[in-house]
This record gives structure tokens, sequence and C-alpha cells, in this order.
């Protein structure tokens, strides 16, 4: 039975050089110059540090600029609170989302079998798997979900006949 995966993954590597051009980039700004402005990874967690809440949104914004030219969709990015450290200095966690949470599948779940298509979807651990007997109807159900889901990077992958 022909299926395929709903996934929404990043590239953990691509990520990783996109944190290091953030940073040369922003090391080589004049109007960084002397500030202690910078982005730190642990894993799937990004932090952004800088002097003030304005050279934040900079920083960040170089930080999106450069996963976008790394193909990386910002629509998983997931930025946190911002904290003071000392003085004006301020830091903000950014998180990168992995996987599709249990809501959102149930969603997309519901979507698929609202629409009175001839497939199927179940939700396995963070991925949505649709199986159907006509290629046509899988076909139909990705344009589905991608005209409807909008605030999620979805990726279709692993179609086998």
């Amino acid at each position: 039975m022909p299926s395929f995966d709903i996934v929404s993954e990043v590239d953990r590597q691509e990520v990783k050089n996109a944190v290091e051009q953030a940073n040369k980039e922003v090391g080589n700004r004049f109007d960084f110059k002397g500030s202690d402005a910078r982005v730190e990874q642990a894993e799937l967690v990004l932090t952004v540090f800088a002097d003030d809440e304005f050279k934040l949104g900079q920083v960040t914004d170089v930080l999106r600029g450069r996963l976008a030219k790394r193909n990386i969709d910002v629509r998983s990015l997931e930025p946190g609170t911002l904290e003071k450290i000392s003085g004006d200095k301020v830091k903000q966690p950014v998180k990168v989302k992995v996987g599709i949470e249990q809501e959102k599948a149930k969603h997309i779940v519901k979507l698929i079998r609202d629409a009175k298509l001839k497939v199927s979807g179940s939700i396995q651990g963070d991925l949505v798997r649709i199986s159907g007997a006509k290629k046509d109807d899988l076909q139909a159900a990705i344009q589905l979900v991608r005209g409807s889901v909008t605030d999620l990077p979805l990726q279709f992958i692993n179609f086998r006949d």
C-alpha cells in the first residue's frame, strides 16, 4: 500500500554553520565593535547575547538571515523570554523545533479525515504516516496539508509504492 511520512526536521549541521556565520558577521560589523554580541549553540537551543534589546534584535535578524540562506525555515525557531544578565546586557534563548507536536499531528490527521480523501493517517511518535490505495490520493493529501498548515515547516518523506 503506498504511503509517505509528514515530518518537521532541520539539518543540524546547517544550523551550526549558520550560527558560525552569524557570529562571524556580528564580529565584523562596525556597529557591534566592542560589544558582547554573539550566538551560542547547545544542540537545538540557540542563545542570543547582546548589550541591549536593540542590539539583540539586530543579532537575531542576522541569525535569521543566515539560517534562511542555508535553507533552514525560520518558522522552526521559537524565541524564549528575554532575560537580563548584568547591567544592561540581555540574552534570549531560541529553540529550534524538531518534530510534530501531538496536538498538531492530531490536527493534520483530522484535516485529512474531514477532507474525505481515500487515505488514512496515523500518528507515529513525532511524525504522521499517510497511507492510501492510489498515488493520486496521496498527492491530494500532500496538497491539502501544504495549503492548510502554514505555521510549521513540513517535509514529505519516505514515499513508498
